[in-house]
């Protein structure tokens, strides 16, 4: 039977199906609020080229990265044998940031790897300098355990020893495992779908619609490229400082559009820095294709013929592209989220009064940690603020942007698990810029602590505010402070005159004691118009 659209739109759903299914085990089986709650995790479906044939709607910045990670464990095993499981997080070695935890599985049709699933899911903690294991470091080595690819399941039976090194280099190996064992479980159902899938249609018909889909995702991309107009846009934007030092870090981009490719070159962005604010490429061309596909009017299915058209120039030994062993923590959340708004930037240019002004520009990471009865607590979320006014509408208020797409953790979930009360949860009225479409509100967000903890904040736009479009104001900055419990005041007294006031700025790294409060507000988004 040959490929039509009939059937071309029934196999895009049926491969993003395995990918969703996976998804929904993986939430369904996790420990951790960052994976149970947040859904901080994402899943896809790979051909035996390791290129991605589909993925579930899940995190823009782990799918469009993860086949770096795929590319690299099908080139570093010799041979594979059904059963298999391949576990990575190394970030030069495919990888992302160390929380980012991916798994790889060959599946196998008459005894031939036809195609590879894959998971990634970030984990609350895997070693390093500080809980969360986002620290302000200055080489990799200080953010925890570093896994190059290893069979952690090879021909269905598991590799303990290497399971309880991964799980001993966490502050909490429990919750480690736990997490772990569900990807595991993702793994077997993704790879059990594509097998029935195989079983009703026939191994052929399966990977020739495979071939189909990506074909037609990149005849969609030219086309979709085609229609802007030809020459080159440029735009700058920078980050705030890398963790050691407050400073100016520029990202750059010039966009070239000639007939039906495009060209995004980062060269003269800032060189490789000390801190963790350094990305890795995979983050960047990610992060590149994703602004390439908010264009697209029509539902362009997300898999490797849509990259095709667009080719990403990266420089080395840039901030951009960083030399191992350089830390890059926050690469992945705060840079990869600051090359959107120059690649979104420079497309204003190119049509005007089409794209959306800037939302808040940070994930807003904050990661804490300690010990309370004799047990390890360890916890991370991001946390989300205003999108950016649009031609079409006012930008949203209080949601993740861009580059992350998960959710905000729950109050009574994190309060359940965690020796921490949410004293206020709010969004930060007045925070979106002004505009003919205002942007989005951020969020206010106050934690109480009820024991000693270490904590990390890594945030951006605490000093550059997202920036408005057409005429349109930048959203307000965001902004973090500690609050000190007073030594003779143990009472819960007004927030507004209870305790020693400290502002920290985007990145921190320090303790605090039991009833001291953190107040976190993220970024309003530019306006618009």
């Amino acid at each position: 039977m040959p490929v039509d659209a009939i059937s071309l739109e029934v196999f895009k759903n049926r491969f993003a199906a395995v990918a969703e299914e996976m998804g929904v085990t993986l939430q369904r089986a996790s420990f951790s609020p960052n994976i149970r709650e947040r859904l901080d995790f994402s899943c896809a479906v790979f051909d035996a080229q390791a290129r991605m044939v589909a993925q579930a709607a899940h995190i823009p910045v782990h799918l469009g990265s993860m086949p770096a990670s795929v590319d690299y464990a099908l080139r570093h095993f010799d041979t594979f044998a059904a059963g298999d499981v391949i576990l990575l997080n190394d970030p030069f070695r495919g990888g992302t940031h160390l929380p980012d935890i991916t798994m790889v599985s060959p599946v196998f049709v008459d005894d031939q790897v036809q195609f590879f699933v894959a998971s990634r899911a970030h984990h609350a903690d895997v070693g390093g300098m500080s809980p969360g294991s986002l620290p302000l470091s200055t080489e990799l080595y200080q953010e925890g355990i570093i896994i190059p690819p290893i069979k952690l399941v090879e021909a269905g039976r598991r590799n303990e020893a290497a399971l309880a090194l991964v799980t001993a280099n966490s502050r909490a190996p429990e919750e480690r495992l736990g997490d772990l064992e569900a990807q595991l479980a993702a793994q077997r159902v993704g790879t059990a779908r594509l097998l029935a899938l195989v079983a009703e249609s026939g191994a052929a018909r399966v990977q020739e619609h495979a071939q189909a889909l990506m074909d037609y995702a990149r005849r969609m991309t030219e086309a979709l490229i085609e229609r802007l107009p030809d020459g080159v846009y440029r735009f700058e934007d920078a980050l705030e400082g890398d963790g050691q030092n407050d400073f100016h870090i520029p990202i750059c981009v010039a966009i070239t559009i000639a007939g039906s490719a495009m060209t995004i070159d980062f060269t003269g962005s800032a060189p490789q820095v000390a801190g963790n604010v350094n990305a890795v490429e995979a983050i960047v061309r990610s992060a590149a294709w994703y602004c390439v596909r908010l264009l697209a009017e029509d539902d362009l299915p997300v898999n490797h013929g849509c990259f095709l058209p667009v080719q990403v120039i990266v420089p080395p030994h840039s901030v951009l592209n960083a030399d191992f062993p350089a830390a890059v923590a926050v690469g992945n959340t705060e840079t990869g989220q600051r090359v959107v708004d120059v690649v979104l930037g420079a497309l204003a240019a190119a049509l005007p009064g089409r794209i959306p002004a800037a939302s808040q520009g940070s994930m807003n990471n904050f990661t804490f940690g300690g010990q309370r009865d004799g047990r390890a607590f360890v916890y991370y979320e991001t946390i989300g603020g205003g999108h950016g006014g649009g031609p079409t509408g006012a930008g949203l208020s209080g949601r993740h942007s861009h580059m992350t797409n998960t959710r905000n953790t729950p109050v009574e979930a994190l309060e359940s698990a965690l020796p921490a009360r949410v004293l206020e949860y709010a969004l930060r009225d007045g925070s979106g810029g002004a505009g003919k479409h205002p942007g989005g509100d951020g969020i206010r967000r106050v934690y109480e602590f009820l024991a000693l903890a270490t904590i990390t904040l890594n945030s951006e736009r605490r000093v550059y505010a997202p920036y408005g479009l057409g005429e349109g104001a930048a959203g307000k900055p965001g902004d973090n402070r500690i609050i000190r419990r007073s030594s003779g005041n143990s009472s819960l007294a007004a927030f507004d005159a209870w305790g020693l006031e400290e502002r920290v700025g985007g990145k921190y790294a320090g303790r605090v004691e039991a009833g001291d409060r953190v107040v976190i507000e993220t970024p309003g988004g530019g306006g618009w118009g």
